[in-house]
């Protein structure tokens, strides 16, 4: 069986959360003998790192643009990199010409809407992802998302209506959610709809193999230092300045604490407010931006491994792929309680959980991890076991190819009865 997964970006430059699901996707349905073809917006230079290609799919470029007029150029990277709905005329006759089994998207409006018009062309299932979310969005976000809109036209509107793009939650076959509550919301939404919970993975083994020296040797500030580790792309919703606002006052509870962000700046305006944030609280020997860090490199497993815990400051997050990495490398979780984190964590058991509006609880929190070490064995220890049995890349990747082989019978099995009035009345005739 071979699959094509739809992306709305990728870019291993500004590699995230989304990237890395897919990834370990296109890792995990190996081993179920399902193939992968990844179709994504761009140009890739020849010998261009390619993450996915690596995890052994094909990777097809399609051309895409933004369809807004009168918006500047750093408007339209924000789009582009954060929350832009783009379009594509090449991506359906690419799709058109693919022979996948299944069509699964990994992003929502017009791209699902290509997509799904190309897989009923063929006759094929076609399968949705919400990575991050569709109903279950604070309007906080929604307003960051569509700001870089502003003083702009839209006129893709023409062409979302064209492929129907309103309509994909209600069409496709199957939909992907990553926590309850959005899959609560979409089914009364859309009552007649398969909707499945499908969390992502991890490779759990290779987060436990100890790559410390490896960070220490790319990072050497953070020696003698208790690390607070978030691992992010740098963009609105990750909430990354509030932290940075938050660390005078651990500081000063804590002198040998210092916060590594890691992650690749995909939003301009939140890399140049964090060091802003920084250099104004005089934070610049205590906070590590250390860029963007390749996935499932020694570095990065080797940095969350050295922390004290590992942080989240989010005000969206769906899922929280980052809270299954640090769980496997034995690092306790301190998160916002977003929807995604609430449906992982269970509060005192696997992690921690506060809420943004209350610092007290956070900086209890940190205060708790910091100072508790039997606490913290504990989270580790039962954070591990828990990632181990129910987020491990196979596992995860076997309950997807178990659906798409649903649905290919489910389409063989409508075709056939199709054909059925047409065989019986050719058989009738050749009879009288």
């Amino acid at each position: 069986m071979q699959a094509s997964h739809i992306l709305r970006k990728y870019d291993p430059a500004q590699w995230g959360g989304t990237e890395t699901a897919v990834q370990r996707l296109v890792q995990g349905l190996r081993q179920h003998s399902v193939s992968s073809m990844v179709h994504a917006p761009g140009n890739a230079a020849p010998g261009e790192n390619d993450p996915l290609r690596d995890a052994g799919a094909e990777v097809k470029r399609y051309r895409a643009f933004v369809p807004v007029s009168g918006i500047s150029p750093a408007q339209r990277e924000e789009l582009v990199s954060w929350g832009g709905n783009l379009f594509s005329f090449e991506l359906f006759w690419q799709l058109r010409a693919s022979r996948s089994d299944v069509m699964h998207t990994h992003a929502l409006n017009r791209l699902a809407g290509i997509s799904l018009m190309a897989a009923r062309t063929r006759g094929v299932p076609h399968v949705i992802t919400l990575h991050g979310g569709a109903l279950d969005i604070p309007d906080e976000v929604n307003a960051k998302l569509t700001a870089p809109l502003k003083g702009g036209f839209e006129w893709g509107k023409i062409l979302g209506a064209l492929v129907r793009s309103r309509r994909v939650l209600q069409n496709t076959d199957a939909i992907f959610t990553c926590n309850p509550r959005e899959a609560a919301l979409l089914q009364e939404k859309y009552p007649g709809q398969r909707i499945i919970v499908q969390p992502h993975s991890v490779p759990a083994a290779q987060y436990a193999v100890d790559c410390r020296a490896a960070a220490l040797k790319a990072f050497p500030q953070i020696a003698e230092r208790d690390l607070i580790v978030k691992v992010a792309r740098l963009d609105p919703a990750k909430n990354l300045p509030w932290l940075v606002r938050q660390f005078p006052a651990i500081k000063r509870r804590h002198p040998r604490a210092m916060l590594v962000l890691a992650g690749a700046g995909t939003t301009q305006s939140v890399v140049e407010e964090l060091h802003r944030e920084i250099n104004r609280l005089g934070l610049g020997n205590d906070v590590l931006l250390t860029g963007g860090l390749a996935a499932g490199s020694a570095e990065l497993i080797g940095l969350i491994q050295s922390a004290r815990l590992f942080v989240l400051s989010s005000t969206a997050e769906p899922f929280g792929i980052v809270i299954l990495e640090a769980w496997a490398a034995g690092t306790p979780v301190l998160s916002s309680r977003t929807s995604g984190a609430a449906s992982l964590i269970d509060h005192g058991q696997t992690g921690l959980l506060y809420d943004l509006d209350k610092t007290s609880d956070f900086h209890s929190g940190i205060d708790t991890l910091m100072i508790s070490n039997q606490l913290h064995r504990y989270l580790s220890a039962e954070a591990r076991e828990h990632v181990r049995a129910e987020f491990d890349v196979p596992t995860v990747a076997g309950r997807v190819a178990r659906v798409y082989e649903e649905l290919v019978e489910a389409k063989k099995i409508k075709g056939s009865k199709k054909t059925l009035p047409r065989q019986g009345v050719q058989l009738a005739a050749k009879l009288s």
